[in-house]
């Protein structure tokens, strides 16, 4: 009987496999449970929030243009944005000033030998300017008698690289201080220097095909601009004169050569003074 009876209770009583299935399903129906909720509470929210329009409509287009027109200036900012833009200027010209005397103090150079590193300045150039393409290799009393004559018709020196390598600043500071000091034999910082710009630009032999020198360009609008602000192309001669001849003799041959609008304005301030 004792069996028998703990037979019955065996067979009554439930399984821990049932017991797991059972777990499982209360526990995935609260999940969906859950999930119902959330799905709830997430219509709801978006309901109550705001709807705005992918596309403003007319009227609403209207309304905020008319806003801008409306939209008063205010001058004290005008003011004070111009204001902002001139002591910009103001320190970028101070610092420029600054960074060429420690370059001259480090450097050991005088006054207008740094003047010639930099350009000596002059008024933009219009029209057509006359460049004369020259090496340092050149002797510098032709160089010197080159720059007098280009100072009367507003021209540029130009030289493909400096003595000593583009990382040596030093030779050919000095090298455009004797051929623009106006006095050979003058020394220190109150020498009186010719107003011709001397520049070191090897894009522009590349550009006009420069083999030898002296050669002589008529290039139009500003030689000496920044690479940056120069549009391609822009800049070219129409054709090049060679030559170991006088500047007014390169301007003949170029006149010669079909260049006479080019080099009219050049030829007339040669002659007048």
């Amino acid at each position: 009987m004792l069996l028998l009876a703990g037979s019955a209770v065996a067979q009554t009583a439930p399984s821990p496999r049932t017991d797991a299935r059972s777990r499982v399903t209360e526990e995935g129906d609260a999940a969906m449970e859950r999930l119902r909720a959330a799905t709830a509470r997430r219509k709801a929210e978006a309901a109550r929030s705001p709807t705005i329009p992918a596309v403003p409509d007319g009227a609403v287009r209207r309304r905020a243009a008319d806003a801008l027109r409306r939209r008063a200036g205010s001058p004290p900012m005008e003011a004070r944005a111009r204001a902002g833009v001139t002591t910009g200027h103001e320190s970028l010209a101070a610092q420029r000033d600054a960074m060429a005397k420690r370059l001259g103090q480090a450097l050991g150079l005088e006054a207008p030998e740094m003047a010639a590193v930099a350009g000596i300045v002059v008024p933009a150039p219009d029209g057509w300017v006359p460049v004369l393409f020259v090496s340092s290799s050149m002797p510098v009393a032709t160089l010197r008698t080159y720059a007098g004559q280009l100072e009367r018709v507003g021209g540029v020196l130009a030289f493909r690289g400096m003595p000593g390598g583009m990382t040596r600043v030093a030779p050919m500071a000095k090298l455009s201080a004797e051929i623009l000091r106006r006095d050979p034999g003058c020394t220190g910082p109150s020498c009186a220097m010719r107003s011709v710009q001397v520049i070191v630009d090897p894009l522009v032999f590349r550009q006009h095909g420069i083999a030898r020198v002296p050669a002589l360009a008529m290039i139009p609008g500003d030689p000496t601009q920044p690479y940056c602000e120069r549009e391609e192309g822009s800049q070219r001669s129409p054709q090049v004169v060679y030559g170991d001849a006088a500047l007014s003799g390169l301007l003949n041959e170029f006149a010669r050569l079909g260049g006479n609008l080019e080099v009219r304005d050049a030829r007339r301030r040669l002659e007048n003074r």
